[in-house]
């Protein structure tokens, strides 16, 4: 229960939210609103329940106007599975909602019209997430998807890039389904303006990464991985072979007969605690 309580301590409300609620009263609206809010938040919720669940950090739980967001500290070294579980347990949450909204008809709660209107935006937020979009419930499944198979680094942009071309597909579709449907082009551009922040910061999130993978405590290593380096390369290029779900050796040959491994925290010490950014891992050698 006190876990409940601080997750629901962290929902936030945007101003423009309000505003929307404002419009939503004059033009006649308003019990549309209140059934997006409604599901949005259950939604939401469903994300932050059970990321508290595993102890996540959560930084808040914020409603806008076209949507919602559930933040976390987390930087990709949490398992697999619990993120699966995490991103998946948003999108469940309309399926009971199905159930709900039939059981509030059949029994006389809701009028025909208001049950139409509640499958329908239900529908449509469930469809709309699942879309393989960045920040979207759907991308956050590509990206999952991709660091079983390539570096946090490369993951990342791969599912970036894939992302934006899903984006602009759906943009043209837009245009000519939708051309005048304001709170749909809302959303597209919150949904580019975060590429664009997300591909601007892709460099930062991998240092969060690092960093956690560091000072962390709560990862998950599924296997011993191997990477082979040479004495030229930095610190940051061996960082860029990083996996989630793995811990790294790093094996460096001298010559033909002779080579020395180092752990992947040697390396991460150099880096944050040393300081040795710019270094190579043959100047590590040599100090």
């Amino acid at each position: 229960m006190k876990r409940i309580t601080e997750v629901f301590n962290k929902v936030s409300i945007h101003p423009l939210f309000w505003l929307v609620v404002g419009i939503g009263i004059l033009t006649g609206r308003f019990l549309e609103v209140i059934i997006l809010f409604t599901i949005v938040f259950i939604h939401e919720m469903g994300h932050a329940v059970t990321a508290s669940y595993f102890r996540w950090r959560i930084k808040k739980i914020e409603l806008l106007p076209f949507g919602g967001v559930a933040e976390v500290d987390e930087y990709g070294n949490r398992p697999l599975k619990e993120e699966l579980l995490v991103i998946i347990s948003g999108p469940i949450q309309h399926l009971w909602l199905f159930g709900l909204f039939y059981c509030l008809f059949t029994f006389g709660l809701i009028d025909e019209s208001t049950y139409h209107l509640c499958l329908k935006h239900n529908m449509s937020i469930f469809l709309f997430n699942l879309l393989p979009i960045w920040p979207l419930d759907g991308g956050k499944l590509v990206f999952l998807s991709m660091s079983l198979k390539f570096p946090f680094s490369l993951a990342h942009r791969y599912t970036l890039l894939s992302s934006l071309s899903m984006t602009c597909l759906f943009v043209l579709l837009s245009i000519f389904l939708f051309p005048f449907h304001l709170n749909l082009w809302i959303v597209i551009a919150f949904v580019l303006f975060t590429h664009y922040v997300e591909w601007k910061q892709r460099k930062f999130a991998h240092i969060r990464f690092l960093l956690e993978r560091y000072y962390g405590k709560n990862r998950e290593i599924t296997k011993l991985k191997p990477i082979v380096v040479n004495k030229s390369d930095q610190l940051i290029d061996i960082f860029a072979h990083f996996c989630r779900g793995c811990k790294h050796q790093i094996i460096l040959k001298i010559n033909e007969r002779e080579q020395k491994t180092f752990d992947e925290n040697e390396l991460l010490h150099a880096y944050f605690s040393e300081k040795k950014v710019n270094s190579t891992i043959g100047e590590i050698l040599s100090y």
